[in-house]
């Protein structure tokens, strides 16, 4: 049926541009190939709990290269997955308890604020240990090669855009329902295959906050899906250490250019530092990028030009890159004159333009 809505979904993935960026997604999707927690999930690893976070994170460096090991044999066909069998510990068991370590003294995010959660203290995010959830659905308005997508907005969010559009859920107006990750789990399995999502596609909001309870949902689901991260990629370090080997696609907004901008219209310190550190680890850790970039009013030069130009330096055509024209003034943006009203089409095109000039033409 949602072909009849979105006929261009269904010719996606022989896009060149999306087999060339998202190639291993598309074989996921298509079960030709393993999502990564589902090897993390097979990599054994022995730990008691009662060892420092320090000495789990050695642990957990250590087993990574035993996970690009496995994910490599199973790749090449070398081995098969339905020849192994799950340890009684894996590495997803392991980035699971720390994700919960971390959670007594949080640094999910590059915000750092150091909240013991887990005792109810909320940091910028507004949320303590729970997770919550708005709403799941087969989302079809995404990019074409993630539709149908099995999408998930958590409630919380580590900016405060004066733009945003789910301004209700990062803000918390709505409260959302309290969730668990079996239960999240049963979610995703039925809509893998009862309703053919192609994805899991963890939003919000932020996802980040959530980092735990995403965690404990990955080791509960046992079905073949990509997962697509969905988020502002303000993560710590720490935080993309736990995604290595859970992520398939970094769905990624590139909001700002400027630093001031950040600030000033999303609340936000080192913007540009943090989120160009985190699509290169994302790069090494062999996840895939299909990145956003919000084109806004007034802004093409100091933002759009300085992130398709970082885009074409350091990733080029091995990232798909989506322009987005979407912008409206919503929630908070008529106190900034600046971006109190629609984008124009001489501002779009002008981004165009941009990217046509650095290269970039695996554009979605």
């Amino acid at each position: 049926m949602y072909w009849l809505l979105r006929p261009d979904a269904a010719r996606a993935f022989e896009d060149r541009g999306v087999r060339h960026a998202l190639g291993r997604y598309v074989a996921v999707a298509t079960n030709e190939k393993q999502a990564c927690f589902r090897i993390a999930q097979l990599v054994p690893v022995s730990f008691s709990g009662e060892e420092s976070t320090e000495e789990l994170f050695e642990l957990h460096d250590e087993k990574l290269e035993d996970y690009e090991r496995l994910k490599q044999e199973l790749d090449s066909g070398e081995k098969r997955f339905e020849a192994l069998s799950k340890p009684e510990r894996s590495l997803l068991h392991l980035k699971r308890t720390i994700a919960w370590r971390m959670l007594t003294a949080c640094e999910f995010c590059e915000r750092r604020c150091r909240r013991n959660r887990r005792k109810g203290e909320i940091g910028f995010c507004g949320l303590a240990a729970e997770a919550r959830l708005s709403s799941e659905f087969l989302h079809m308005g995404e990019e074409a090669c993630l539709v149908p997508s099995h999408t998930f907005f958590f409630i919380g969010c580590n900016f405060y855009c004066v733009y945003c559009q789910n301004w209700t859920i990062s803000r918390q107006v709505e409260k959302g329902l309290p969730v668990t990750g079996e239960y999240l789990a049963e979610l995703a399995k039925k809509r893998r295959l009862g309703e053919g999502s192609r994805n899991v596609n963890l939003v919000g909001g932020s996802p980040t906050p959530s980092l735990h309870v995403i965690l404990d949902m990955l080791l509960n689901l046992d079905v073949n899906v990509p997962i697509v991260w969905n988020s502002n990629m303000y993560m710590s370090t720490e935080a993309m250490k736990l995604l290595h080997g859970v992520v398939d696609v970094y769905l990624g907004d590139f909001k700002y250019g400027s630093n001031e901008c950040a600030r000033r219209l999303s609340r936000v310190p080192r913007y540009f530092e943090v989120v160009t550190r985190n699509f290169l680890l994302a790069k090494e850790q062999g996840a895939e990028l299909l990145i956003r970039h919000l084109v806004l009013p007034n802004h093409v030069e100091c933002c759009t030009r300085r992130v398709l130009e970082w885009i074409a330096g350091h990733l080029g055509n091995d990232a798909r890159v989506n322009i987005m024209g979407q912008f409206r003034p919503e929630f908070e943006a008529y106190r900034h004159a600046e971006i109190s009203r629609r984008v124009t089409g001489e501002e779009m095109r002008a981004a165009f333009a941009i990217a046509e000039e650095l290269g970039l033409w695996n554009l979605d």
